[in-house]
């Protein structure tokens, strides 16, 4: 590949360079949600803002660590997780938000993702279709625990991730309305928990470099129960999921010393 910063190491495009990121890193999207992840780091500091990629730096239990936003969707997610890997990084943890797409996933719970459906388009140039979007167990263990130990309703199972979000609330408005709608239904019967947008890419470019990789989502709402009459509450303050990233982060740093 091209050396588009001529030789000083620093990364097109989250412009941070080996020794400027933990091993550990919080993946949110949203820009603004790295600030308060900061915010549970001991000896926070600002590392670089490129693009839709904010990176914060500090310590949590003695072990460095970092979040860094990686904006709406697969393909800065993957470059985001690319470009950290090559500055030392190799434990990533997801942390967003979706929408329920099982009954039982009301608006406020977490979801914990074991896999993904591959229903976007960035994991297809890293592995053939037939090739399984799957969370590294260590994380997906460490954050299950993380949730328990805060007393947070969550569930775990598989996650659909797509790359257009008017395709899943809109379909019939789009002119490949009989395909998004037909597979949507699949994934229902499929027992599918949540949609969201990155773990699918994610969980395929870390099995690409031996990276640990697991995601976690704060659930906005669920539009199937909304369209059944059931209650659905919407909320969107994802403190709590922040608080799951945070701890799943401490309890992988202490299964890895120990």
């Amino acid at each position: 590949m091209s050396d588009y910063m001529n030789g000083t190491g620093i990364q097109y495009h989250l412009h941070i360079k080996k020794g400027d990121v933990g091993r550990y890193v919080i993946l949110p999207g949203d820009p603004k949600r790295c600030e308060k992840i900061a915010k549970y780091f001991d000896q926070p500091k600002f590392v670089a803002d490129s693009r839709e990629f904010i990176t914060y730096t500090g310590y949590l239990d003695g072990e460095k660590v970092s979040v860094t936003s990686t904006g709406i969707g697969g393909p800065s997610a993957s470059i985001a997780m690319e470009e950290l890997f090559k500055c030392g990084a190799d434990t990533f943890v997801r942390m967003g938000t979706c929408g329920g797409i099982a009954l039982p996933v009301v608006g406020g719970d977490v979801v914990i993702a074991t896999g993904a459906v591959r229903m976007e388009g960035t994991s297809r140039e890293y592995a053939p279709i037939e090739f399984p979007a799957v969370a590294n167990f260590e994380v997906v263990s460490a954050l299950k625990q993380a949730a328990e130990q805060l007393g947070k309703r969550h569930h775990l199972g598989v996650v659909q991730c797509k790359d257009s979000f008017y395709g899943q609330h809109d379909p019939s408005e789009m002119p490949v309305s009989y395909e998004l709608m037909n597979k949507w239904e699949a994934w229902k019967r499929l027992g599918v928990l949540a949609s969201e947008m990155e773990s699918a890419a994610l969980f395929v470019v870390a099995a690409r470099l031996g990276a640990r990789c697991g995601s976690e989502f704060f659930v906005v709402g669920n539009q199937e129960r909304e369209a059944l009459g059931l209650d659905n509450p919407k909320l969107h303050d994802t403190e709590d999921a922040i608080k799951v990233a945070v701890q799943g982060i401490r309890n992988l740093i202490a299964m890895d010393r120990s």
